[in-house]
């Protein structure tokens, strides 16, 4: 047993879910910044950043298997003492990060010009800039990703956050000067973001290639590793893509119902997005921690933190839904000045505030299952949530064409933040209430 799992199991957690918060929260907030600078140059500009980073963002959305595969593997050797695996492990997933990163990247720069058809004329250009400039960062990104999880299988999430804090600062920094002072606009924002992922993926490259020396690990990746981690990988990727499904089958059925309940349904899905962070925080805790004491067999500890975490989460979940149940009238105004856009978001919000708890249990259990290894079972219980949510979207949505705008919102996010957690939430339940995810040792 290592040292850190003698602390109290509330330490343990706090003291990773509090520092992955602070890291998931650095991003948006550049994201913001980064916007706010490119909208000052025009909304032609905005629109074509917009369209070209929304490609990025789902790309590496999909892709966050890279970090969230390595965690629980590098946390697994860590807690059976085999510290050299652990970071050999790392060192593969960051490799299949940078392999993964550079095919993307010349794809993307030479598909960049067929975002012409998609775009208005006016903002073309600007996309096709900003998709092209930011693939030269693509390789580092997806490794950062991985390096960003090695920490974390390490037991470490104050690295990645001093990490994130100070590379979204000096983006924020080099971009207002690539954009303005140099005049490169679009250019220069993507720009600006590819360089400070290659100078994070430096500054993980510092810190853990001593730590490999130390322990005489090897620099080359190995092919054992490398398929080890996509093998893992690539059901989780089949997970991530399901999210994602249901995510674009509700955005577009939100655009079929009309301007006021799509306009509506992105600012719920924004507040939905906020609220996320914790609760993602709260389950990478759960991959790094359950990871570790998997790998060293203890079993006690394992059940302690799993029921525990769940407690938390529904308690999260509680205190979460009932601020937003509380300023659901009010909060739309700090989005929107249109009455009927405001009247169908608060619907919108009252039920994601109803949602909370569940949503809670959602993401913590898909941690536990994560740091356990189980890979499989959460990519084929995706698959399955989509056979069950689809038809029920679509049900959903004839009743909403009946609706109001309120009333439609409010179907629309029944269909997500109901049936979608809610058979989340069974299938999940149904593999965590036996022992079959529970496999000990280093493997």
């Amino acid at each position: 047993m290592t040292t850190t799992s003698q602390r109290p199991l509330s330490r343990q957690i706090l003291s990773l879910a509090v520092p992955a918060f602070g890291a998931l929260i650095a991003e948006p907030l550049f994201l913001l910044a980064d916007t706010a600078m490119i909208g000052r140059l025009g909304a032609a500009e905005l629109a074509g950043v917009g369209l070209a980073a929304a490609i990025v963002q789902t790309a590496t959305g999909v892709l966050i298997f890279l970090a969230y595969s390595t965690t629980p593997a590098v946390a697994r050797f860590l807690g059976a003492g085999q510290l050299h695996n652990a970071l050999a492990r790392g060192r593969d997933g960051i490799w299949l990060g940078l392999g993964l990163g550079a095919v993307l990247a010349v794809i993307g720069w030479f598909a960049a010009p067929l975002l012409a058809k998609i775009a208005t004329q006016d903002a073309a250009p600007h996309a096709i800039n900003y998709l092209q400039y930011s693939m030269l960062g693509l390789p580092a990104m997806l490794a950062v990703l991985a390096a960003t999880g090695v920490l974390r299988g390490l037991q470490d999430a104050k690295t990645p956050l001093i990490v994130a804090g100070a590379g979204f600062g000096l983006n924020i920094l080099g971009n207002y000067l690539l954009i303005y002072v140099l005049g490169l606009g679009v250019i220069g924002s993507a720009l600006g973001t590819s360089v400070i992922q290659w100078l994070m993926l430096a500054v993980y490259a510092a810190i853990l290639i001593p730590r490999m020396r130390k322990y005489d690990v090897g620099f080359a990746p190995t092919t054992a590793g490398l398929r080890a981690t996509a093998q893992v990988g690539s059901w989780l990727l089949v997970r991530s893509a399901s999210v994602r499904v249901a995510i674009m089958a509700t955005v577009l059925t939100a655009t079929s119902l009309g301007t006021e309940v799509l306009a509506a349904h992105q600012i719920v899905f924004n507040v939905y997005s906020t609220m996320a962070f914790a609760l993602d925080a709260l389950a990478i805790a759960a991959q790094a921690l359950i990871g570790k004491e998997l790998g060293a067999s203890n079993v006690p500890t394992v059940r302690a933190l799993t029921s525990t975490m769940i407690r938390w989460s529904f308690g999260f979940g509680v205190i979460t839904g009932l601020l937003l149940g509380a300023t659901a009238v009010w909060l739309p105004y700090a989005f929107t000045t249109d009455p009927a856009v405001i009247e169908a978001t608060t619907a919108g919000l009252i039920v994601l505030a109803v949602s909370q708890p569940l949503s809670g249990y959602v993401f913590v259990l898909d941690g536990i299952l994560m740091g356990a290894g189980d890979a499989k079972y959460l990519g084929l219980i995706g698959i399955a949530n989509i056979v069950i949510y689809l038809p029920a979207l679509a049900g959903l949505a004839s009743l909403a064409t009946n609706a109001t705008h309120i009333g439609a919102v409010a179907y629309v996010w029944i269909g997500f933040a109901g049936v979608f957690m809610a058979a989340r939430a069974l299938g999940l339940w149904l593999r965590i209430r036996k022992d079959t995810w529970i496999r000990l040792g280093a493997h």
